[in-house]
């Protein structure tokens, strides 16, 4: 489990195999992770297979590239990293399982010195579980919901986040993970059956 509360930036220091992809990635701190350790990359809950200093490998099959933006990363790209969440451990976002529903698009995004206001584009299959002031989860960091239109919805950045995370360096056009909170999925998909059942 994660909090979507990002630890740091990683970068991708090398990409290998066909099949299986293998991701190395330099994370902040790889103190106390041992080989099948749970990390979240941009969201996506990944297993650690070797692990040299702070540079953790990952094996990615192709489900998951094509299902998230595992699939668009490149030697030095950055990622946003947070190591599983430990008993006791301070919840400060929401409980996230890394488990990728959809990418969304940023249709919108303007810049100001101090913040960022993004538009994201999302399948309707996705966005029925948005809702205003709800929690998401955009690239693994735990967010509040702004304006919700048929199609899409707004973020609204602060500076802290900008710094963390990966945001700062996004552009129009760019593909982001989306995970909705567990409990929001259970609720909607439960009143939809009881009314389905009516």
């Amino acid at each position: 489990m994660f909090t979507g509360i990002v630890e740091g930036l990683g970068f991708v220091t090398e990409i290998q195999g066909q099949d299986v992809t293998r991701l190395c990635i330099e994370i902040p701190s790889a103190d106390n992770l041992a080989i099948g350790g749970s990390v979240s990359i941009d969201g996506v809950c990944l297993t650690a297979v070797e692990i040299n200093g702070n540079i953790v490998s990952f094996d990615v099959i192709p489900e998951t590239l094509s299902l998230t933006t595992l699939g668009y990363l490149k030697t030095g790209s950055k990622v946003n990293v947070e190591r599983a969440l430990r008993m006791g451990d301070e919840l400060g976002g929401h409980l996230l399982s890394g488990h990728i529903m959809g990418k969304g698009k940023i249709i919108q995004l303007q810049k100001s010195d101090n913040h960022h206001d993004i538009q994201i584009e999302l399948d309707a299959k996705i966005m029925r579980f948005v809702q205003e002031k709800g929690y998401i989860a955009i690239d693994g960091i735990s967010l509040t919901l702004g304006k919700v239109s048929d199609n899409s919805f707004a973020l609204h950045l602060i500076p802290e986040t900008l710094r963390l995370t990966t945001m700062n360096h996004k552009s129009e056009g760019d593909y982001v993970n989306v995970e909705i909170d567990s409990m929001t999925q259970t609720i909607v998909e439960t009143v939809e059956r009881i009314l389905e059942e009516r």
